[in-house]
């Protein structure tokens, strides 16, 4: 059995915490890019509020 210190890891781009491959995600470890179903679904409010605010005009 591997130990979890030999397994390779990622950088969430929401939490910025890094998170571990999970057997889960052996199919299609290059394309996992967030640790949680939480951060993948918050990304888009993440990117929204981004847009909004540079939309914003300045007072």
């Amino acid at each position: 059995m591997k130990k979890k210190a030999d397994l390779p890891t990622k950088t969430c781009p929401v939490c910025q915490r890094s998170f571990a491959w999970r057997k889960k995600w052996k199919d299609c470890w290059p394309d996992v890019k967030y640790c949680s179903e939480r951060c993948r679904r918050s990304k888009l409010s993440l990117m929204s509020r981004r847009n909004n605010t540079s939309e914003r005009p300045h007072a």
